[in-house]
């Protein structure tokens, strides 16, 4: 297998994790049987064989969607050693974020492989229902979606997915306000930062792309890696204020940030109707 540049750093950092994981080691292997950590940061003797895999991963990306949506799982997913990320897009067009990071797809829906191990969907506001009103979009999605081993979104990523017809009778969450319109595609709207229902794995807003991203390396790998990967980048939020849900940001701060979202969902619930009504027939 080739390697790339990140896993090879990857096996240089995480290798003196080794010595604190022979409880996640092949049963086969006993602590005082586990090699000595890699002394060069090329060499993988050392790393258990399942530290290495082979995951096809494939985001979504399309004009003006949310850049953490996206950015954050990447940054933890790209973290699997063996694995291939792709960021697909309905072109190889640059894509502009919604704050207006630029973003060159890697390949198309085309080129994307047929058969992913994890299918990823950021959301967006505008940018989203765009989405939701192309059909080789959903087209796309419906495919992938219908074969990847999981399907996972981060915050209205959800209703792109529900759109395309893959949350039908899912646990699925989204960002807090948009989270209800859930119904409109036949899932049950599920409160949490990261749910899973089966192959499905939903996060809430934006910075849960996060937590989501590092829950996952933890399944695909083990708690040590996720770990170790969580300590490579620092991830030990203190936010300075407390004001990251509803419940416990002030009330007036609340009813501002929900009043800005009247028109949007008034409008994606509209689309969504329109869009999941089409795409049972793509």
């Amino acid at each position: 297998m080739t390697l790339t540049r990140r896993d090879i750093a990857l096996a240089g950092l995480l290798g003196p994790l080794l010595a604190q994981a022979a409880p996640f080691a092949a049963k086969a292997q006993t602590p005082a049987a586990l090699p000595e950590p890699p002394a060069a940061a090329h060499d993988m003797s050392a790393m258990p064989a399942h530290w290495m895999g082979s995951e096809k991963i494939a985001f979504l990306i399309y004009p003006q969607f949310t850049a953490l949506d996206m950015v954050g799982p990447h940054y933890m997913l790209t973290s699997l050693m063996g694995a291939t990320t792709h960021a697909i897009a309905k072109t190889k067009a640059p894509v502009t974020s919604d704050t207006g990071l630029v973003f060159t797809p890697s390949a198309t829906f085309e080129d994307c492989p047929a058969d992913l191990d994890i299918l990823c969907v950021p959301g967006g506001s505008m940018g989203t229902l765009a989405a939701m009103r192309d059909d080789d979009t959903l087209r796309f999605l419906k495919d992938r979606g219908s074969r990847a081993k999981y399907v996972t979104s981060v915050c209205t990523g959800s209703l792109l997915l529900g759109a395309a017809g893959l949350l039908q009778g899912y646990k699925a969450t989204s960002h807090w306000a948009a989270r209800p319109l859930l119904t409109e595609f036949g899932a049950i709207p599920t409160a949490g930062r990261v749910v899973r229902d089966r192959n499905r794995i939903t996060g809430g807003g934006v910075t849960a792309g996060i937590d989501f991203g590092l829950a996952l390396v933890g399944s695909l790998r083990d708690r040590t890696y996720a770990e170790g990967v969580q300590l490579l980048a620092e991830y030990a939020p203190e936010p300075p204020f407390d004001a990251g849900t509803p419940q416990r940001a002030p009330a007036e701060v609340t009813a501002l940030i929900e009043g800005m979202f009247t028109t949007f969902l008034a409008e994606a619930a509209e689309t969504g109707r329109a869009a999941f009504a089409r795409a049972g027939s793509l």
